[in-house]
């Protein structure tokens, strides 16, 4: 028997005239079977698509065929059952003619449950099990057979029924739905049962989990004036979602006398009303428990649920409203208002939007005045002040913040500095210039006289030189002449130097003993063309030096006659009315059309036009702002070529710790550090090129957006590998900033455009 069945499955062939055995799946001749031959089983058949070519496990992957079906199990040894209906799911997947079966848990049914048949190729039932079932064996209202156990397909779902149609197959009416008789059975035991098990839980997690930490709160009032030595009380009310437990906090007012208690209400569920007793322990609880036989059955028992609990209604969300008032243990609480957390909850929740808080706290009492007494004259007005706030007097603090920000940073000094002359009718005083510098970190002022001779001569009488005032003579004097009316004739020299002490400055014309702090000279009360008195002295402030005039057009907000807008609106609103007589002397100014004009001439028409309205500092903006550039500013050859001529006097040939030290401090690495970086390296190094000169070559290798390419400006100051073309003469000498000794600066506004500033005030009419 066993080599017949050899036989059957195995023959012999021929490869290269050599017999040789080969297995059963070689067809014959033709490709037909040969006799006794099984070929291997086939996979389902699909009807290929338009234009597709995507093989099975492709095409239907993740496609699925789902069938309800059921199946019938004997029960033996079980008098309340016979047999058992088991419902089940079966899964076709398409991708691989995998089958599987799937069992719905049910709660309680002692049976194990879940995958019946686990996912892979069912075959046939006998005789034809050397094949496996394929999507053309299903249909509903049919019987399939897994392993010996016959399953009824009672009805599949819609996508199941979409795809069996599309395949050609007519699809059967859904078959009856047969129910376990003993399940019945005992779901109708369940049904008559009423009361609840003792075993049944609330379900509080989902609450919990959906509003832990989300609070309601309230303002509210007690008005408890009533009672003997009562008061209105007022309150804050936290309900908690997670668990509709309510907790009430007091305020408590400043110097009120009360404790203050951590709680006026622990955190607890309130309950709508007072009863008329307190309950005792046990008697409220969530379910009472009887026995119903007690010990009469052995040990055996029987529990219900008593019905006859004591039940309480307790406040919720819902009863909170603004305007509402809750019984808390016997006090009559008023909602008054709540948080914007508990608006918006209650606008989602309830739809509620009119949340018009009630009034409930008294209005403040008047603010009492404190009064001063006035100043002593002891000592500073801020320190006296000290004495008068406190028992303990404190010194007066500093603006430390504004120290930190306006105190001088590397090379920025944050020093305003002006050139100052003195307003007086005296022939040797008034040719006295002064140096006024303003300090930003303090609003200190400090006077610095520059050394002049005092030219020509002046008459001063004997007699009365010992009245004249020891401030204002001169510091040094010689006799060059006498006269018969015992006169002198006096040539002066002003050796300078200081003139006032670093200190903040009191204005004039403020009472010297009074409560009030007295008013000091600020930043912006000092501008080219301002009166100022300085202990008694009048100064006429001229001019001021390049960084003064920076700073104060870079922060224009703060510095209204530096502020461009304002002058040109302010400029409008007066030479509005005659524009046409104003651009007519432009016009007339400029005969040969340049559209340019002299500094002097634009001064002169500026003050025609405006009188006293504008001021020196402001014409002076207006200058700097519509000025004509130097064709040497924008020469950076010429800048270069001056640049490399002061280093090779200096024998500066550090170039390439300067680029490594560029680099170090490139943090991104993109080749651009800012201005003032790059103005703080070179410094470092000692660079010996003049500020000015510095800060012309980095703007000229700045970018748009103020950043320095500091390769190009490196190679641009190597004179050894990128030497430049000297020139024979350099037309305006470089200074340093810190040697401003009060003379005019270096590169004056000379010429003005004038055509672009009558567009910005009058338009672009002709």
């Amino acid at each position: 028997l066993g080599k017949e069945k050899f036989h059957k499955s195995q023959h012999w062939g021929y490869c290269n005239k050599i017999a040789m055995l080969v297995g059963e799946d070689k067809p014959g001749i033709g490709g037909e079977p040969l006799h006794g031959q099984k070929l291997k089983p086939k996979y389902s058949v699909f009807p290929r698509g338009m234009g597709s070519d995507a093989p099975s496990w492709v095409a239907f992957d993740k496609q699925v065929l789902s069938f309800d079906a059921y199946f019938s199990e004997e029960v033996p040894e079980k008098n309340q059952e016979l047999y058992r209906i088991r419902h089940c799911k079966i899964y076709f997947y398409l991708e691989d003619d995998t089958i599987q079966v799937v069992e719905p848990q049910v709660k309680n049914s002692g049976i194990p449950q879940g995958t019946i048949v686990r996912r892979h190729r069912i075959p046939l039932p006998p005789p034809n099990e050397d094949q496996f079932y394929t999507v053309e064996y299903f249909n509903i209202n049919t019987e399939v057979i897994f392993y010996a156990q016959r399953y009824k397909i009672v009805d599949c779902d819609q996508f199941t029924k979409n795809f069996l149609r599309k395949l050609g197959v007519r699809l059967n009416p859904p078959a009856y739905h047969l129910e376990d008789p003993y399940t019945r059975a005992r779901q109708k035991i369940a049904d008559s049962i009423k009361p609840l098990r003792p075993y049944e839980r609330f379900d509080t997690l989902r609450q919990f989990l959906e509003y832990d930490g989300h609070v309601l709160r309230f303002y509210c009032m007690w008005d408890d004036t009533e009672s003997m030595f009562g008061d209105p009380r007022e309150l804050i009310l936290h309900y908690f979602l997670a668990d509709d437990t309510i907790e009430i906090k007091e305020v408590i007012p400043v110097n009120s006398g009360r404790d203050a208690v951590p709680l006026f209400l622990n955190r607890k569920k309130l309950p709508k009303y007072a009863p008329a007793g307190l309950y005792q322990p046990g008697e409220i609880t969530d379910r009472t428990v009887l026995n119903v036989f007690g010990g009469l059955v052995g040990n055996k028992g029987r529990y219900i649920l008593d019905n006859r609990t004591v039940h309480q209604e307790f406040y919720k969300d819902s009863d909170l409203t603004i305007g509402a008032v809750i019984n808390v243990w016997g006090r009559r609480v008023k909602l008054c208002d709540c948080d914007e957390f508990t608006k918006e909850y209650y606008t989602t929740k309830y739809g509620i939007k009119d949340f018009t808080p009630v009034p409930f706290k008294a209005p403040p009492p008047p603010k009492i005045e404190r009064k001063f007494p006035p100043y002593t004259g002891f000592g500073s007005e801020e320190d006296s002040l000290g004495s008068c706030m406190s028992l303990l007097p404190q010194p007066p603090q500093k603006d430390f913040k504004k120290f930190l920000e306006k105190d001088r940073k590397g090379l920025e000094s944050n020093l305003l500095r002006f050139l100052a002359k003195f307003i007086t009718d005296n022939p040797i005083d008034k040719d006295r210039q002064f140096i006024i510098s303003y300090f930003l970190s303090d609003d200190t002022i400090s006077v610095f006289e520059t050394p002049q001779r005092n030219t020509g001569d002046s008459i001063l009488n004997i007699q009365d030189s010992e009245d004249y005032p020891p401030s204002r003579s001169p510091s040094f004097s010689i006799v060059s002449e006498f006269s018969a009316n015992d006169s002198v004739s006096v040539t002066s020299w002003i050796l300078g130097g200081k003139f006032l002490e670093r200190s903040r400055i009191k204005k004039p014309g403020q009472e010297l003993f009074k409560s009030e702090i007295s008013e000091y000279f600020k930043a912006q009360d000092l501008f080219v063309g301002a009166k100022v008195c300085f202990n008694g002295h009048n100064f006429h402030l001229v001019d001021a030096d390049e960084y003064a005039f920076n700073y104060m057009e870079k922060h224009a907000d703060e510095f209204p006659m530096a502020n461009i807008s304002l002058i040109l609106n302010k400029l409008k609103a007066i030479g509005e009315p005659s524009s046409r007589e104003i651009k007519q002397i432009f016009a007339a100014t400029d005969p040969e059309h340049t559209k340019v004009m002299e500094y002097n001439p634009f001064r002169n028409l500026m003050v025609n036009i405006a009188g006293e309205k504008l001021s020196e500092h402001e014409i002076m903006t207006i200058g700097r702002y519509y000025s004509v550039q130097n064709e040497f500013e924008m020469d950076i050859n010429f800048l270069l070529a001056v640049a490399q001529e002061q280093l090779k006097k200096n024998s500066f040939e550090y170039f390439g710790q300067l680029s490594a030290t560029f680099v170090y401090n490139d943090r991104e690495k993109c080749g651009f550090l800012p201005h003032e970086k790059c103005r703080t390296i070179c410094k470092s190094f000692r660079l010996p090129v003049a500020d000015d000169l510095l800060r012309a070559l980095l703007t000229m290798f700045e970018d748009g957006k103020e950043q320095v390419d500091y390769k190009k400006f490196v190679n641009g100051l190597n004179w050894r590998e990128n030497p430049v073309p000297t020139f024979q003469t350099i037309k305006v000498p470089i200074k340093y900033e810190d040697d401003w000794s009060g003379q005019p600066p270096s590169l004056p506004v000379k010429r003005i455009k004038y055509l672009p500033l009558i567009e910005d005030v009058f338009g672009t009419e002709e």
